[in-house]
């Protein structure tokens, strides 16, 4: 029995573990972003003000990890078997992210007001949220595109991205990805110089400058992997996690929409380059290696915390040592949460779907094989 297919869809290859650890430290500067610009609307007083270019540097490292995985076997899986193993991947934390937030908006104690919200209307968004569906009509939420789970707004954009790969990207040459990155650039340029930062992307008013920021880094990303423009280096992952940090910790200035695109365009991409080339200390592997795990429940979990804390901090306006613990805790409660539901509820519901899938491609060869 010929069971090369079933292998093909379902392996893995050998990760690169700084880069699994520098995914955990871009979400963890995504979760203290967004409670620093609770206390601080003004982005130029928030010592983290420039955290939300993680998911940039998300975009960029999603870019190299899809052709790694996949260029020299997504034709031989095919396209639905790739877009089931996106979807394992991805959507089981897509739909605990929107119920966690529909919660947060029924029963936050210390806000909201969803008694003014038809239950029409939340069903739908609901629905919308877990379908991803962007639907930016909840006032209380911002007017996000996915208004129970704001960060989802850059997984539908993940999605799209690999919709796009799986057609079109994967079977063009690198001539051609060089030529589609450096119009993308010009986006991502003209995106910042007319808003003048690139924060763009998670609401309606700004719904194509989340077009812009995934498709330059998406397909920097990939041409990196393509050209092997991989950098041999003794950073090491404590190295790459400062650099990396100073980005999100750069200073606002006039000059911010050309700071922003540069840290997009160079910056980002010569991490990913070096991350992937970089030597690992053997003590530090664990260490990457939970950061990677726990980095993508952190991010599609922690939001439905964050409405609450910002009603909190609206009402009652706690200050100095107080609100540094409540922040520090929070982040703390918020990371130790991730990995109870990375161990309870992602790894299990992936490896169930998985083996379901496993067991539907072996029933299937099998079949194949008395068929011949």
């Amino acid at each position: 029995m010929d069971t090369s297919k079933t292998s093909t869809i379902l392996q893995t290859r050998q990760h690169f573990a700084i880069l699994d650890g520098l995914r955990g430290i871009a979400s963890l500067a995504v979760v203290i972003f967004h409670f620093m610009e609770w206390v601080f609307t003004d982005p130029a007083r928030n010592f983290i003000g420039h955290g939300f270019l993680a998911v940039d540097f998300f975009f960029c490292l999603s870019g190299f990890v899809i052709g790694y995985a996949y260029d020299d076997r997504i034709a031989k899986m095919g396209v639905s078997e790739f877009f089931k193993s996106r979807i394992i991947r991805l959507h089981p934390l897509v739909i605990l992210g929107s119920v966690l937030g529909l919660l947060a908006f029924l029963f936050d104690p210390f806000g909201g007001h969803p008694e003014t919200y038809d239950t029409g209307l939340i069903a739908v968004v609901f629905i919308c949220s877990i379908l991803m569906i962007p639907l930016p009509v909840i006032a209380d939420r911002g007017f996000n595109l996915f208004s129970f789970n704001a960060p989802s707004w850059s997984l539908f954009w993940e999605y799209v991205a690999n919709i796009v790969y799986a057609f079109v990207l994967c079977r063009l040459k690198r001539v051609y990805i060089i030529i589609l990155t450096v119009i993308a650039a010009a986006g991502i340029c003209w995106v910042s110089f007319r808003a003048g930062n690139l924060l763009g992307g998670w609401s309606g008013p700004t719904f194509w400058d989340g077009c812009a920021r995934i498709s330059y880094s998406f397909l920097a990303g990939l041409l990196i992997y393509r050209s092997n423009w991989i950098i041999k280096n003794r950073l090491g992952f404590a190295g790459l996690s400062i650099l990396l940090s100073l980005a999100f910790l750069m200073p606002f200035s006039t000059w911010n929409w050309l700071s922003e695109a540069l840290v997009v365009l160079f910056y980002f991409p010569l991490l990913v380059a070096l991350g992937a080339g970089a030597t690992l200390h053997t003590g530090l592997r664990k260490l990457c290696d939970i950061s990677g795990k726990i980095s993508y429940p952190l991010y599609m979990t922690h939001y439905a915390a964050l409405w609450m804390f910002g009603n909190y901090y609206t009402e009652h306006k706690p200050e100095g040592a107080q609100l540094a613990m409540i922040i520090v805790g929070g982040v703390v409660l918020l990371t130790g949460f991730a990995y109870g539901v990375m161990v309870l509820f992602d790894i299990p519901v992936r490896k169930y779907l998985n083996d379901r899938r496993k067991a539907r491609l072996d029933r299937a060869n099998r079949l194949d094989y008395k068929n011949k």
